[in-house]
């Protein structure tokens, strides 16, 4: 078996945990100028890597990897970083914050997508306040309902938490939080047949739901629903520091192909981002491709780097939810070259 397949063999028995994989702290366990990878989902943060995947940038600027794997959830992600199962991870800062706070020595690569891009989307059948109602009438027609998140200590489950919090209510009370993981056509299932009220989950699931005339984009902290998270770090690429050291040379070659990605999805030619997107996301209404397109220039960034005021606004809105107890050092998990005032 390849490393892909050890990582997905570990994931069905729910051991993340590779053999022979060794640890963490130990540095990058692949060769010089290879990495290996794992993310979340097949969100729009990660579709920057698609791109430069595609169009050959990786191997250009002198590293290469197997396709990352898709771990389902932040937490799978952070445990297959930290037992070195992986040496790059693709997450939510609620991933970096949480991992951070139990003493592991993190750094942020890359900013990916600077809004929180995870949306509430409701079934055609859902029964409360209108789409355009105040957000507190919005936040309150969630009480009693059934509402599909990613997992527990997911961004998904981070978003819900915060609205919750911000009305008064406890989600683990005041709902039903039914995990589903990362998989779209699932998760669209779940809504479509009535398992779920509700969904909490990353773009572009919003815009699939309402192509496909299965659901509503309800709550959207990236049209500026929510206050506080329209400029938000939050889909990020992360490694330990000891990686970092061992792995700096591949790690710099990633981010530059990266830069080149997202000049193409800012500046390049419409037509292809809009194939390229349909490669990723397989079998996406074109309704939903369109929608997507202005949505990837707005919310993608232009470069690596994380304003410091995005990079606070991320930490608020985790201690003002509870997901974290002790604010982090800005310089300690931003490497020098990646800070922006």
């Amino acid at each position: 078996m390849n490393r892909r397949q050890l990582l997905k063999s570990a994931l069905a028995s729910g051991v993340v945990t590779l053999a022979g994989a060794g640890c963490a702290d130990a540095g990058g366990a692949t060769k010089t100028g290879k990495l290996s990878i794992g993310q979340v989902s097949t969100s729009i943060a990660f579709f920057p890597m698609f791109v430069a995947r595609e169009k050959g940038y990786f191997e250009d600027e002198g590293v290469t990897f197997e396709e990352p794997v898709v771990l389902g959830n932040g937490s799978k992600v952070a445990a297959a970083l930290k037992s070195g199962s992986i040496e790059l991870g693709g997450g939510v800062m609620t991933d970096v914050l949480k991992l951070s706070e139990t003493g592991s020595a993190l750094s942020l690569v890359a900013d990916m997508v600077d809004t929180y891009y995870i949306d509430i989307i409701t079934g055609t059948k859902f029964d409360g306040a209108a789409a355009d109602a105040p957000l507190d009438e919005r936040i309150a027609s969630l009480k009693g309902k059934k509402i599909g998140i990613t997992g527990p200590g997911s961004g998904t489950e981070a978003l819900v938490v915060y609205l919750f919090k911000k009305v008064g209510l406890d989600p683990k009370k005041d709902a039903e939080l039914v995990n589903l993981g990362s998989e779209p056509t699932a998760a669209l299932g779940a809504l479509k047949g009535g398992q779920v009220d509700a969904l909490s989950f990353a773009q572009p699931l919003a815009q699939q739901a309402e192509g496909a005339g299965s659901g509503t984009t309800y709550i959207s902290p990236c049209r500026g629903d929510v206050p506080g998270l329209l400029h938000v770090s939050h889909g990020v690429m992360f490694t330990t520091q000891s990686v970092m050291k061992k792995k700096g040379k591949e790690i710099a070659a990633f981010q530059r192909a990266l830069v080149r990605a997202r000049k193409d999805i800012h500046g390049g030619d419409s037509a292809e981002v809009k194939k390229l997107l349909a490669a990723y996301r397989k079998g996406m209404p074109d309704a939903a491709l369109e929608a997507l397109l202005p949505l990837l220039k707005e919310e993608i960034r232009a470069t690596n780097g994380f304003p410091r005021s995005s990079f606070d606004a991320a930490v608020a809105f985790h201690t003002t939810s509870g997901l974290i107890t002790k604010e982090p050092d800005y310089d300690q998990l931003v490497p020098a070259n990646l800070r922006e005032t």
